[in-house]
């Protein structure tokens, strides 16, 4: 879809499709969260609290968005 299509719809589409689109998001980063706790639980990951924590739940999601669709503006 182009940027130009987006706003031939209207505004209720707009927003149904942004909401189904957020709520995607939400369940991919539960899901990665999840993912990261049982290998933490299964000793596979340390666990290192806090921050450093964080940081490689930000690190597994931009590592597997990257895989799943590529950076942006690479086709």
């Amino acid at each position: 879809m182009r940027p130009a299509d987006w706003n031939l719809l209207s505004d209720d589409l707009q927003l149904t499709l942004s909401r189904e689109a957020l709520r995607r998001a939400a369940e991919t980063l539960a899901s990665h969260a999840e993912i990261l706790a049982r290998e933490m639980e299964a000793g596979a990951l340390l666990d290192r609290g806090g921050p450093d924590a964080l940081r490689l739940f930000a690190a597994v999601v931009r590592a597997t968005n990257r895989d799943a669709f590529g950076e942006v503006g690479h086709a």
